[in-house]
């Protein structure tokens, strides 16, 4: 038995999405602490050629509502890249969240051989909705996930993997 679509794809966006608002909760506080500004949180990175914590956050909002987009057959939201505060970003995940969330699963399941296309700046990759979901939009979203954690924790704040995880 396959796993739905909706399961592999939508489910784990929303939990995933909860959990990196509740780490950036966790990182606005940690900043106030600690006399940081939101702006130097925000713009750390893990090594020069990487993202800073903020474009994670927007990749992470990109790659869960595209691919839902994508599987459902419908626009995704846009969104500009702009925001650079901790409320700002929060704001960003919600509406991500809403717009997942009122998909509904039966709009994503069907031919799991049917084309996905993802334009790129230079190139055009073209998947089956399989391999979409399971060598590309799911890695990818929990890459940007896990980074934007890992630049937390490099921060200094007092994070494990039940932040990560969320609640089990």
């Amino acid at each position: 038995m396959s796993a739905s679509l909706y399961g592999s794809t939508a489910a784990q966006f929303v939990r995933g999405l909860k959990n990196l608002s509740a780490l950036l909760e966790k990182g606005a506080a940690w900043a106030q602490e600690n006399g940081k500004s939101e702006e130097e949180v925000l713009n750390t990175r893990l090594a020069a050629d990487m993202y800073p914590l903020a474009r994670q956050v927007q990749i992470t909002s990109d790659m869960s509502k595209g691919a839902i987009a994508r599987l459902a057959g419908i626009p995704a939201p846009a969104m500009d890249d702009t925001e650079t505060t901790f409320a700002q970003l929060q704001e960003r995940i919600a509406k991500t969240l809403r717009f997942i969330e009122s998909v509904k699963p039966e709009q994503l399941e069907g031919d799991e051989s049917r084309a996905i296309v993802v334009k790129g700046k230079n190139h055009e990759l073209t998947f089956t909705a399989h391999s979409y979901v399971t060598t590309f939009a799911v890695p990818n979203f929990y890459f940007h996930v896990t980074t934007a954690y890992n630049i937390l924790r490099h921060l200094g704040l007092n994070i494990g993997k039940f932040d990560f995880i969320g609640q089990v």
